[in-house]
């Protein structure tokens, strides 16, 4: 017990230095107005990495029976079951209820991966899009590629277009994909490095479905940045991100066909970021309708905490001790 404490003293040393107080101060004063109590609870994950998880999606192209035995060894239990409304058999993540990670698989040019590392929150918006055959879709803000490899996971669309503006982050999407998705249906894949806030104009009514995995303040890594003045100047652009968020949504319902539907989701807390620009975007384009999401909520509850009291086409995703998920927002949209 006293090796423990000690060990437990010297972890929350270490990340008392590592936690970014400029952050943790700004976000204090927001989350304890915005979520009240729950907030207490879900900075308490935040602020302690030994209490993250890791979710471990299979890649359907590199399968290998060894690697479920091993998970069912090591307590791992599939991560979505139940009366979903879209569950392809072919979607396979498992997770387990301690913390901790699996160890990661390093890119080998030529040589497929076996699973891809994510937090498990990070399917939910591939859920919520319900991606089918033949579909051709749109991945506005792709890299690092999680989202784009459990997409085809599911289903095997016309065509896949994944874009990322960003150089670094576009380079780190195309060689995800090629760590996980094999030469003749990387084919079916476009890789693009165009401003997600022109693709509407230049794509007019092109796809069936829409992701828009926004670009936000991510809470938890920004919560441990080490450059205060980087902190800062993150601060300052925060108030800038959801105008970003607004207009990447209206090139998003442009890109898509009527009957098309979208998916917007962050990993932020931030009301600002999630609620407030969905709203906006209902308020402002006539021709977008909300669609409920609340049957999917219902049917993944048992592995994932939800916020209370949100419309019934948006979620977010709390994180807690056990089930350490999220933050994730989801909100889906359908176009007229």
């Amino acid at each position: 017990f006293l090796l423990s404490l000690k060990l437990e003293n010297k972890t929350k040393g270490k990340l008392q230095k590592q936690i970014c107080q400029v952050i943790l101060d700004h976000f204090e004063k927001q989350y304890t107005m915005e979520l009240g109590d729950t907030w207490t609870s879900v900075r308490e994950v935040f602020t302690c990495p030994l209490r993250w998880q890791y979710a471990v999606l299979l890649n359907k192209f590199s399968r290998s029976a060894d690697l479920e035995n091993t998970l069912h060894v090591k307590g791992y239990h599939p991560a979505l079951w139940g009366p979903l409304p879209y569950l392809p058999a072919s979607l396979k993540c498992y997770i387990r209820r301690t913390p901790g990670k699996f160890p990661a698989q390093k890119h080998q040019a030529g040589k497929l991966k076996e699973y891809y590392l994510l937090n498990a929150a990070s399917l939910l918006p591939v859920l919520a899009l319900e991606v089918k055959d033949g579909e051709d879709v749109l991945d506005l803000c792709a890299a690092p590629g999680g989202k784009s490899v459990a997409m085809l996971q599911c289903a095997c669309p016309g065509q896949l277009h994944c874009n990322e503006y960003d150089d670094l982050r576009s380079r780190w999407l195309k060689q995800t994909i090629e760590s996980f998705i094999p030469d003749p249906l990387i084919n079916l894949i476009t890789v693009s490095k165009l401003d997600g806030r022109q693709i509407g104009d230049l794509k007019p009514e092109l796809y069936d479905k829409v992701l828009v995995d926004a670009p936000c303040s991510n809470d938890r890594s920004w919560l441990f940045c080490s450059d205060i003045q980087q902190a800062t100047l993150r601060l300052i652009q925060r108030k800038e991100l959801s105008s970003q968020q607004f207009q990447l949504l209206r090139s998003a319902i442009k890109a898509l066909r009527p009957g098309g539907s979208l998916v917007y989701s962050t990993c932020t807390l931030s009301k600002a970021e999630n609620s407030d620009v969905i709203n906006l975007i209902l308020n402002s384009c006539s021709n977008v309708m909300p669609v409920d999401i609340s049957e999917m909520a219902k049917a993944v509850s048992q592995e994932f905490t939800f916020l209370s009291g949100m419309q019934q086409h948006e979620l977010l995703v709390l994180p807690e001790k056990g089930r350490a998920w999220g933050p994730m927002y989801i909100a889906k949209l359908k176009k007229m």
